[in-house]
């Protein structure tokens, strides 16, 4: 019974006991697993990378606003597509940024990316690009090109400058990280044509049940970075004032597009061509190649080669055959040896005004010689404003330019200003030197040598053109006459006989012409 007792006591103590603390527990447990339930899902969080090259601090946060617009609903306004982003910080050297990137409910978040901004290919800031890419981000990185449509005729020395500098960087990683960008390199190039992962069963088997692999064609992949790349031209609209205001055709264009396809099929990368507040494919093209993929909405991602503004070429899919077909013509094989030897040299600086002797000078060579992509480019494609955008300055092309750039007008007049200034000491110095020339004789004793100097003088009377000097001499003539005729009058033989004649004038009206006097009879 006490057994039994002490068995049932236990068992209510227990149960009593246990309750109570049983609850706090359980709180506990619940409250600690959802936290770290939370961080885990926190970590979990894929984390992508931007690297960003190129463009000025406005075409950045454009960038960056096309990429987060939200493109669920087609209905949106071009406000409403924009996404709420961060503050971008892009003024000074290396600039920062973070996006979340959420699903098509706007509820669960696909990824975080990060976004680092860089304006110059300079050198000096190879030290803040290397610390991004290591051999756990390398995978997870995309690397984007920015260029524009304002200057279309500066892009391919602009690219070269931003492969040399990605080149110089890259070499110098650690060997950890270069195996991880052979093998991101090894599994972009495998990707079958297309980003359509679906496209991969289409391909067929071998007779031994393994994929069939497709060979690299010409030009493919010759030139891979170890980091994936994508380079957008900003600006599509401004396409039709360049077609307007300076006259270009389809020929330009074409040229440009078969330019770009030849040099980025050596890499890999992808193109596209953007236009602001426009729908595009931006956003699906960059989540397709930093592995962002919604769980609730499949993206389709098609190329598109046929409208000029928007274009765009997904990694993987281009090769020499349909880059051709635009228009013969094209020499891609030159083009494609050109960009290898090329980019193997340091990053030279980018100036917007004319470039340094020594960069024409080696321009120029390599334009003799056909070992220059960025002279073959430049020669073809122009500044409208300059004649050619590189143009040497005593050379046949900035001769024939239509149009020239003037100075900024405060400039003109402050050396306007500093020419007058060391024209009026020079004057001066002149007058204190130099003695005033006495005058040997008088203007008016020598009116013939004045008259010569200054020529007839003319004025208009009552529309006629009357020559002073003629005038004057009329006028002397006339007084000289009558000066005469008074002479004549004023003797006394002639004033008596002027007289008398007037006399015998009045005495003959008085008369009639019978001859006798008026008002006397008749007889």
């Amino acid at each position: 019974m006490s057994t039994s007792g002490q068995i049932h006591h236990g068992s209510k103590f227990n149960s009593g006991n246990n309750s109570r603390p049983s609850s706090k527990d359980g709180s506990k447990k619940n409250i600690w697993s959802s936290l770290l339930d939370s961080v885990a899902n926190g970590k979990r969080l894929p984390e992508k990378n931007l690297l960003i090259l190129g463009g000025t601090p406005e075409s950045q946060r454009e960038f960056l606003e096309t990429f987060s617009a939200d493109t669920s609903d087609p209905n949106l306004s071009n406000e409403q597509r924009k996404g709420r982003i961060p503050p971008v910080a892009n003024q000074f050297a290396l600039g920062y940024t973070y996006q979340d990137v959420l699903d098509a409910d706007h509820e669960d978040t696909l990824a975080r990316v990060s976004a680092y901004l860089l304006s110059e290919p300079s050198l000096s800031f190879a030290p803040l690009l290397k610390p991004l890419l290591t051999h756990r981000s390398i995978p997870e990185t995309l690397v984007v090109i920015l260029l524009d449509w304002s200057d279309p005729w500066t892009w391919i020395r602009q690219l070269r400058e931003w492969v040399r500098l990605l080149r110089h960087v890259l070499v110098s990683l650690d060997d950890e990280t270069k195996i991880v960008m052979e093998e991101t390199m090894t599994e972009w190039r495998d990707r079958k044509r297309g980003m359509d992962a679906s496209s991969a069963g289409a391909q067929g088997l071998t007779s031994s049940g393994g994929p069939v692999t497709i060979p690299l064609g010409p030009g493919e992949w010759d030139e891979g970075l170890g980091v994936p790349m994508c380079v957008v031209c900003q600006g599509a609209d401004k396409i039709e004032k360049l077609e307007r205001d300076h006259g270009w055709h389809e020929e330009q264009f074409d040229f440009i597009l078969q330019f770009l396809r030849t040099i980025l099929l050596k890499h890999g990368a992808s193109l596209i061509y953007t236009t602001p507040f426009l729908a595009n494919s931006l956003q699906s093209l960059l989540h397709s190649s930093l592995g962002i993929h919604s769980l609730l909405k499949r993206q389709s991602l098609k190329h598109n080669v046929i409208d000029r503004d928007k274009i765009l070429v997904p990694a993987n899919w281009d090769s020499w055959g349909k880059i051709r077909i635009i228009r013969e013509g094209f020499d891609m094989e030159g083009v494609s040896t050109a960009w290898s030897i090329e980019i193997q040299d340091l990053p030279e600086p980018l100036t917007n005004g004319p470039r340094n002797q020594k960069a024409d000078d080696d321009s120029q060579a390599g334009m003799d010689d056909g070992t220059s992509a960025v002279a073959i480019f430049e020669q073809t494609i122009t500044d409208p404003k300059c004649g050619t955008s590189m143009a040497r300055p005593g050379s046949q092309q900035s001769k024939n330019k239509i149009e020239v750039e003037t100075t900024d007008m405060q400039n003109f007049l402050s050396k306007q200003q500093e020419l007058l200034e060391q024209l009026k000491i020079e004057d001066e110095k002149d007058r204190t030197t130099k003695k005033t020339p006495q005058l040997e004789m008088s203007p008016l004793e020598d009116n013939g040598r004045v008259n010569e100097h200054i020529g007839p003088v003319q004025f208009n009377m009552g529309g006629i053109q009357v020559d002073a000097d003629d005038m004057l001499r009329k006028l002397k003539e006339r007084e000289v006459n009558r000066s005469q005729r008074k002479d004549t009058i004023s003797s006394p033989g002639d004033e008596k006989a002027h007289n008398q004649a007037l006399a015998n004038f009045f005495a003959g009206l008085v008369k009639k012409p019978s001859g006798s006097p008026r008002g006397s009879p008749s007889a």
